[in-house]
């Protein structure tokens, strides 16, 4: 790994050990279902962009 690549992976381990998924889906519902279906974009466009910038960045 490069000097970008751990940092990072050891920033989405913590997350993966620390953030519980329980209380997620329980605010979403709270929030509503637009919410949740926003929210969901939202991540699923976050994590793509993160696995983009992982494998090599601006190539189009």
């Amino acid at each position: 790994m490069n000097s970008f690549r751990a940092p990072l992976f050891l920033l989405l381990t913590f997350f993966t050990f620390t953030l519980t998924s329980c209380d997620a889906i329980m605010g979403i519902f709270k929030a509503g279902a637009y919410t949740g279906i926003i929210a969901a974009v939202i991540v699923i466009a976050l994590v793509l962009w993160l696995i983009s910038k992982m494998r090599g960045g601006n190539r189009v």
